[in-house]
């Protein structure tokens, strides 16, 4: 949290579609609602954003061909850029802090770029390393080689661990004097294209949605051994869609009772209740909106980021049941991503 204790959400958008940048906003703690405060354009398309650990710094990819990590103060009322952007792989989707590292998943050169952090959070200037993924699976053309598209540290923060849509798997990595080693890596379904990996907070296991088929795994994760060991396949929707429905986002409760993914094909929230090593889907509820991208829970709220609609919506979290109910939206052109602190 920034300012006494005061909560900030930031939104990333895409530039190339009109989007504003990086937006600060305000959250009102009793009704969730968002209250724009400032905003930067200084880096093309900052589709994925992530804090530092005592939430004073923000990261931001810029998801382009070239591909870039810019950082931000965020202490005042708007981000304040630190420094130039630091190159990295092509397209990142995603970044992570860990370890006095950023580490991007570099979706176009299908890898995880590593750099430095120093002690005050601003990157040191240059990537320190690389870890490039390889293999292809049987979806084309969106398997024709890897694509990886989410990396973060697993909650004992002893791994990191990537997600690969276009490999089917999941990669388990150690990071040693800034460079990333791969310990094990996990075979998904084939096909089945893993996007994001949400951990339980018991850290005895690991959600897995699909973007090529709307299901989610249920994973066993043994921390002390790097190991991910894929349970079950559920479906995120109640029967079969018409055409692709491109599974995005997934949050866990903080108390491990529910699962939320989103749906950008069909413009739904998916509540699934925890049962064990199982899930059950209870219930799919309009996004209010199009395309929703992203989504992340804080304080009893659901905020989602709808792209093609340009907004940011955010749910009161019913705590018996897990259903989201609408409580108000903001209107964000390209709206890309939602962290809040």
């Amino acid at each position: 949290m920034a300012d006494g204790g005061t909560r900030r959400a930031f939104i990333g958008s895409f530039t190339a579609a009109g989007g504003p940048g990086v937006v600060m906003a305000a959250v009102d703690a009793g009704d969730g609602s968002l209250a724009v405060l400032g905003g930067v354009d200084d880096v093309p398309d900052p589709s994925y954003l992530a804090l530092a650990p005592d939430g004073a710094t923000l990261y931001a990819v810029s998801e382009t061909a070239d591909g870039a990590v810019a950082a931000y103060r965020v202490t005042g009322d708007a981000p304040e850029p630190l420094g130039k952007p630091v190159p990295v792989g092509s397209g990142p989707t995603h970044l992570s802090v860990h370890d006095g590292h950023l580490l991007t998943a570099d979706y176009g050169s299908g890898g995880v770029s590593v750099v430095p952090l120093r002690p005050d959070g601003t990157p040191e200037g240059a990537a320190s390393g690389m870890l490039q993924h390889t293999g292809s699976g049987p979806h084309t053309p969106r398997q024709q080689g890897p694509h990886a598209h989410q990396v973060q540290p697993d909650p004992s923060g002893r791994w990191a661990v990537s997600v690969d849509l276009g490999t089917d798997s999941v990669r388990v990595c150690t990071l040693t004097d800034g460079r990333l080693e791969l310990h094990r890596e996990i075979a998904l379904r084939p096909g089945s294209g893993p996007r994001h990996l949400a951990f339980h907070p018991d850290g005895d296991r690991a959600y897995v949605v699909n973007e090529l088929s709307p299901t989610v795994t249920v994973c066993r994760w043994d921390a002390a051994e790097g190991t991910l060991k894929p349970l079950t396949e559920t479906p995120v929707l109640p029967g079969a869609p018409d055409g692709d429905a491109y599974p995005s986002g997934i949050v866990v409760s903080p108390d491990g009772r529910f699962v939320w993914t989103a749906v950008r094909g069909e413009d739904v929230l998916c509540v699934f209740d925890v049962d064990g090593e199982d899930l059950r889907l209870v219930a799919t509820v309009p996004c209010d909106g199009h395309w929703p991208r992203a989504l992340t829970e804080a304080g009893g709220f659901l905020y989602v980021a709808n792209e093609r609609s340009g907004d940011v919506t955010w749910f009161r979290l019913d705590p018996d049941t897990g259903l989201p109910h609408r409580a108000g939206s903001l209107r964000v052109p390209a709206a890309s991503c939602v962290v809040v602190g």
